[in-house]
């Protein structure tokens, strides 16, 4: 039994939640007010790095869930368990469990591969994924403000594959969707909040993710949203510090760069 059941459809919610969670969560996060002593950069580095305003990167986001919102549709459409009378059985919650940590490892094996390929294949870099990076200084409504073929590539086929290797119901996709979503989020937020259940409990959190988006950290740190298991096991991960800066905040400093 969910809240929405008998007022929304399963395969609606799943279209049509994570792009509500998502305005939800990073708005809270736009919201906020500057939190100067938990900021990975300067209120200054965003406004001097970040080469696109947040208008084209709203409409760029808006593009992309508008993408997300058909392809999950028509996979719902398609992959429909319903009985004869429009029921779906819905597995134990262990087995649910189990479908939302498969689809986990499959949607960080997709997005490791893709992602990492996008950096080292120059013209796709170039024409596609340099458009995310013109965020230099990530912040949470940004999460997915991608080039529309990387969108496409990179997180709706990535979701879309996680859903059917996983098994799951349209149910179950509704919270695995939801909390990717929300995880994305956050590792673009750009604060170190204390407290945060994301930076407690995952290594790839909002400073790993910052290392990426620095030009010493293009080339490592490609796992994304998920867990580091891949840049470890593919000598890609960069390991950082927290340095705090004189003025208020941190800064994510790459260990090979305080080396050199």
């Amino acid at each position: 039994m969910v809240f929405w059941e008998g007022y929304v459809s399963d395969e609606a919610m799943g279209t049509f939640a994570p792009i509500l969670v998502y305005w939800l969560y990073a708005g809270l996060y736009q919201l906020l007010p500057p939190l100067d002593n938990y900021r990975l950069h300067t209120r200054r580095e965003e406004d001097e790095k970040n080469s696109v305003p947040l208008p084209s990167v709203v409409k760029g986001v808006l593009l992309q869930q508008l993408v997300q919102a058909t392809v999950a549709q028509g996979l719902f459409l398609l992959t429909s368990k319903a009985n004869i009378s429009g029921i779906t059985v819905q597995p134990s919650m262990p087995v649910q469990i189990v479908q939302i940590v498969i689809a986990m490892l499959v949607m960080d094996t997709w997005q490791y591969f893709v992602h990492r390929y996008m950096h080292q294949n120059k013209f796709l870099y170039r024409h596609v994924h340099s458009q995310h990076h013109r965020l230099v200084v990530p912040y949470a409504i940004g999460a997915l403000y991608n080039h529309p073929l990387e969108g496409l590539l990179l997180d709706t086929f990535g979701g879309a594959i996680s859903f059917l290797v996983s098994g799951m119901t349209a149910r179950t996709a509704v919270t695995f969707f939801c909390f990717a979503v929300i995880k994305t989020v956050d590792d673009h937020c750009g604060l170190w909040l204390p407290g945060n259940i994301f930076h407690i409990l995952f290594q790839n959190n909002t400073a790993y993710h910052d290392i990426h988006h620095q030009l010493q950290g293009l080339k490592y740190n490609y796992s994304q949203p998920f867990f580091p298991l891949w840049d470890k096991l593919l000598g890609t991960y960069m390991p950082y510090n927290l340095v705090k800066r004189p003025e208020g905040g941190f800064e994510a400093r790459a260990v090979k760069a305080m080396k050199d």
